[in-house]
């Protein structure tokens, strides 16, 4: 039996998804929002809006607007509590690492200045974690954009839609010498190698995070993580993209 044929834990195989859903208008005060749910990973993606931009880019005369992200985990999201951020009064390091790159992700794929001088506040709040939270939290936070830019064209607030194109993320690593697409939890925590792609759906890399957990790795093994998450990551762009139109049609 190959290594393409071998199943895993849960019954994929190696270039498989897990399940994948969304559920719009999970948070109906919010511009854009969706519950995204991968496997047993559950992220609430919510998408608000204010018309100023931040200080720095008043400034410096920037021109256009901006879009900025926030990600926490919720102290039940896990099998152990997680204290609040505001409890020990300030953000941990990875909380940060994340929303920096949900805001910069999201903001690979905007027109800044068709959308005006205003700013787009991306909320990513994970409910369940079983790994690829950060790939949750993108590829959902994309889904509620185009919502809330949807909604802002509809209100005559915007004049032309500022999404170029769409954008997801996925996870993808090595482990016990074999290629895997989409990690879970128990995957992941013994991977020896571990890696986060965020790409569009013109193929372009928005950002790479790869890391030898255990051992060293080789370009042909990258190129075998970069050709599966590539071909997630168009997955996921189809998901997207069906999530979207749904209940469009007569709306």
């Amino acid at each position: 039996m190959s290594d393409s044929t071998l199943r895993r834990p849960d019954g994929r195989l190696a270039g498989e998804l897990r399940p994948i859903s969304f559920v719009k208008n999970i948070a109906p005060y919010a511009l854009g929002s969706v519950l995204i749910r991968w496997g047993n990973t559950q992220v609430i993606c919510a998408v608000s809006c204010e018309e100023s931009v931040p200080r720095w880019m008043k400034e410096q005369g920037v021109q256009g607007g901006w879009a900025t992200a926030e990600y926490s985990m919720l102290p039940y999201s896990t099998l152990g509590r997680k204290p609040r951020d505001i409890t020990r009064g300030r953000l941990d390091g990875r909380s940060q690492e994340i929303q920096r790159l949900i805001g910069r992700s999201i903001r690979s794929v905007l027109n800044r200045e068709a959308l005006g001088a205003r700013t787009l506040y991306v909320d990513c709040d994970v409910v369940q974690a079983d790994g690829g939270t950060r790939a949750a939290s993108i590829t959902g936070a994309f889904v509620a954009l185009k919502m809330a830019v949807r909604k802002l064209l509809d209100e005559e607030r915007i004049w032309e839609d500022p999404i170029q194109k769409s954008v997801a993320a996925v996870s993808v690593g090595i482990l016990k010498g074999r290629a895997l697409l989409d990690l879970d939890y128990q995957e992941d925590s013994a991977a020896e190698v571990d890696m986060n792609i965020v790409m569009t759906s013109s193929g372009e890399f928005c950002e790479l995070q790869g890391t030898g957990e255990q051992v060293t790795f080789s370009e042909k093994e990258l190129q075998e993580m970069l050709e599966l998450g590539r071909r997630g990551i168009y997955r996921l762009n189809e998901l997207q993209e069906v999530a979207f139109l749904e209940g469009e049609k007569g709306d």
